[in-house]
């Protein structure tokens, strides 16, 4: 903050600022409160999940992407799926790697691409998280919403995400 501005004065700015981007402030409270609820949801199903079998929600991730892709991606792709950055998911690989859950080798054929494939220790792994995150997602989000609440969330984020992937 400015040495010679009050909290009101840039409660005031950042008020206009809001108003002028979002006029009537249309859509302000729904996107606060899909950040807070993101936010708030993975942080409490890390920690479960952390607290009842070990495993990283992240890591969790990893190991869950690689398995809906029949147990292997390329590094690019996984880092897409994973919505980490290309450096996150190079440091998590190789400590699930490490770990033996996952393993590294080139793509055949194309000698700067790398493959990233599950273990058995790693399916093993997943098979034994996966209820437990599943039924954290049922008990702090699904059993809170009814079917039409589903239905048009649902609807409503698969619209966004079209929209921002092709608009």
């Amino acid at each position: 903050m400015h040495k010679n501005s009050s909290p009101g004065d840039i409660t005031a700015v950042f008020g206009r600022l809001v108003e002028e981007s979002l006029p009537g402030r249309r859509g302000e409270k729904a996107w606060r409160a899909l950040l807070q609820a993101h936010a708030t949801l993975m942080r409490r199903l890390d920690t479960d999940l952390r607290e009842d079998t070990g495993l990283r929600l992240a890591d969790f991730g990893v190991l869950a992407q690689l398995a809906g892709a029949g147990g292997e991606l390329r590094m690019t792709e996984l880092a897409a799926r994973t919505l980490l950055s290309r450096s996150g998911l190079t440091r998590r690989v190789a400590r699930l790697v490490d770990e033996g859950l996952v393993r590294r080798a080139n793509a055949a054929g194309d000698g700067r691409g790398v493959l990233v494939a599950l273990t058995e220790a790693g399916v093993a792994r997943l098979t034994e998280t996966m209820p437990v995150h599943l039924q954290g997602v049922s008990k702090l989000f699904v059993e809170r919403l009814d079917e039409q609440e589903l239905a048009v969330l649902e609807t409503a984020l698969r619209k966004v995400i079209v929209d921002c992937t092709f608009g």
